[in-house]
């Protein structure tokens, strides 16, 4: 199991959204992957984007303006 740590800081919609789901198709199932954003949209798409890829959002947190997802890569498709 990997830890990748991914600083999406200071992007826009949708560049954090698309950034995540390119991050999540290079890792391994298993893998965790955490996303540090400050766009406050990201609170909305990234949720929306596990959904679709079907993995696992393992907690979220805000620190300051910084919202940091702990997302599990699940089974491939």
């Amino acid at each position: 199991m990997t830890m990748i740590k991914l600083d999406l800081t200071g992007l826009k919609c949708p560049l954090p959204a698309l950034k995540t789901r390119k991050a999540l198709g290079a890792i391994r199932p298993g893998d965790r992957l955490e996303v540090h954003c400050t766009d406050p949209l990201s609170a909305i798409d990234i949720p929306n984007l596990i959904s679709e890829t079907r993995d696992r959002i393992e907690n979220t947190a805000q620190d300051g303006d910084r919202i940091i997802f702990l997302i599990e890569r699940q089974m491939d498709p």
